[in-house]
């Protein structure tokens, strides 16, 4: 942190978006935002990042010309709520303005990754706020014991998410669209 930081931040009551636009990009990353809170994650693993890039190189080979998948970008859900999910797929039309941030409306599904210092945060509030968002999927990869992957629908008149699958040996499923990816394809070296 610099020291003008510290003249400035943090502000007089709760976060609010236009306090993370106004923080310095000092190349680390960027915190979260829950209800006015600040959430800082630590530096993801050399495992986490890893799937993530398999994971999105394969999702980017299958998914439709319509969309696109990205890794590491905002979802501003609210003025006090703003989360950056490990991956994310959006509508090609957002996608083309170059954002650092979309709305909820524009993405169609989000890929949080499990690590030791987020277990509660990926597993159960995430889903839930991304539900209340009305992000129409949301896949959880756990590390644990082998990789394995939840896939959830939303559930739109209960604005929960609903375990479409649980995958072990490969992402096989009919929607958001048609995708047969082997876990092979997804696991690093050494793992």
């Amino acid at each position: 942190m610099t020291a003008a930081m510290h003249d400035e931040f943090p502000p007089p009551g709760e976060w609010t978006t236009d306090d993370l636009d106004r923080l310095p990009d000092d190349g680390r990353r960027r915190p979260e935002l829950l209800d006015g809170n600040l959430l800082m994650s630590p530096s993801p693993t050399r495992l986490h990042q890893s799937i993530a890039g398999r994971l999105m190189a394969a999702l980017e080979e299958t998914c439709p010309a319509d969309l696109d998948v990205t890794q590491g970008v905002e979802v501003r859900i609210s003025r006090r709520r703003s989360f950056i999910p490990d991956l994310l797929v959006t509508e090609l039309d957002a996608s083309v303005r170059n954002p650092s941030q979309y709305r909820p409306n524009e993405v169609l599904l989000v890929v949080e990754i499990v690590s030791e210092g987020s277990r509660s945060i990926d597993r159960v509030l995430k889903p839930a706020l991304y539900a209340e968002a009305d992000i129409p999927y949301f896949w959880r990869v756990e590390t644990e014991a082998g990789i394995v992957v939840h896939a959830h629908k939303l559930d739109p008149v209960k604005q929960i998410y609903v375990e479409q699958a649980r995958m072990t040996d490969g992402i096989l499923l009919p929607e958001p669209w048609e995708m047969d990816i082997p876990l092979a394809r997804i696991t690093p070296r050494g793992r």
